[in-house]
């Protein structure tokens, strides 16, 4: 009983010596060992490139001059020798009123003239009596100068009855309407048989000379407009583009958009460039400085600002604060805290930890294998 005892002392002892040798040996650290796995992780070069920002607006082509046509006396409209969408040139007609009464008026005209002229002939030939009789004393002076009046006042007479005459021809001219430029009709609100007023609108022509697009403008645009670069795309001919530059800016704001209206003029406007087409102006601003575009997913924030992952040489990560100047849809664009060529990581970022180590592995590489 006393050697049974004995035995279990000494394997109690045992136990005893191997459990504190066992408790004082180190323990392998498991987040060590997992630190020199490299885990692969997606990264994307660092790329700097000129700053710019664009953007696009829906715009109209519209005229840059679209005048209303009217007549400069009144009368009845005879006829209408054009119709809406009509291109037309410069002199062509384009209206006539009923020339009836203003034909009798230039008529009455040259009647007057010619009883001016005759009268005229009277009073200078007894004029010239007059002075013929009063240089031989059988005229008193009275007498000669009531000659010389009657005379004058022929002359005058027949000066007004000659602008009058002049008016009556204008006037008939005036009957009929042209165009005072190339152009196309754009309205016709008069038909024929309406009697108008002088100046009423009754053509209205937008010149092909020079085209312009229209656009509505924000707020935040109006001060920036004018240093950006404008290309103009139309829908229905997205393959080519037109240069064109800002003629003007409205100084008020639309009450109903809070827009701005620009007119956008374009130099090099072709045939397949038509009145009332539907485009899209591309405003392209410049900056100075430089900016990497890297993906949204590379930024995280823990609390201390933005920062991305830049992967060493070796597979190591660094932690590298940025200064972001905007972001966009998918993208972000950096202006300082990485340099140019090196490699942060693109997605996974919130679940790295500074001590880990990497390997890296671009969307190149990914695509390459995929093949």
């Amino acid at each position: 009983m006393t050697k049974i005892v004995g035995f279990r002392s000494a394997i109690i002892a045992m136990t005893l010596i191997l459990g504190g040798c066992d408790s004082a040996a180190p323990k392998p650290d498991r987040g060590k060992e997992a630190g020199r796995v490299p885990l692969p992780v997606m990264v994307v070069p660092v790329r700097f490139e000129e700053g710019s920002r664009t953007r696009t607006f829906a715009a109209t082509i519209r005229p840059s001059i679209e005048s209303d046509l009217g007549f400069r006396i009144s009368g009845k409209v005879a006829r209408r020798l054009v119709r809406t969408g009509d291109f037309v040139r410069s002199g062509q007609p384009l209206l006539t009123l009923d020339t009836n009464d203003l034909r009798l008026q230039r008529e009455q005209a040259e009647a007057e003239v010619k009883a001016a002229q005759s009268n005229l002939i009277q009073a200078e030939a007894d004029e010239g009596r007059a002075v013929e009789l009063q240089s031989k004393g059988w005229m008193a002076n009275a007498a000669l100068q009531k000659a010389h009046a009657t005379a004058e006042e022929a002359r005058s007479r027949l000066v007004r009855a000659q602008r009058a005459l002049d008016l009556a021809g204008h006037a008939l001219d005036y009957a009929t309407l042209e165009a005072d430029a190339d152009g196309v009709i754009t309205a016709t609100p008069i038909e024929p048989g309406q009697v108008i007023t002088a100046g009423q609108a009754a053509i209205r022509l937008a010149r092909l000379s020079e085209l312009e697009a229209v656009v509505a403008l924000p707020e935040s645009y109006v001060e920036r407009v004018g240093r950006a670069s404008a290309a103009l795309t139309l829908w229905s001919l997205p393959g080519k583009s037109y240069e064109v530059r800002l003629r003007e800016l409205s100084f008020a704001a639309d009450l109903a958009t809070r827009t701005f209206a620009a007119r956008f003029v374009i130099p090099g406007a072709d045939d397949k460039v038509r009145i009332g087409m539907s485009a899209t102006l591309t405003l392209r601003e410049q900056d100075e400085r430089r900016f990497a575009r890297l993906p949204l997913t590379a930024i995280y924030n823990h609390g201390r600002g933005a920062a991305v992952f830049v992967v060493g040489d070796g597979g190591e990560l660094r932690e590298r604060p940025v200064t972001i100047e905007r972001y966009e849809d998918r993208n972000v664009l950096v202006t300082s805290g990485v340099s140019e060529g090196e490699t942060v990581v693109a997605l996974g970022v919130e679940k790295l930890d500074p001590a880990l180590t990497v390997r890296p592995i671009s969307t190149l590489s990914l695509s390459s294998a995929g093949k």
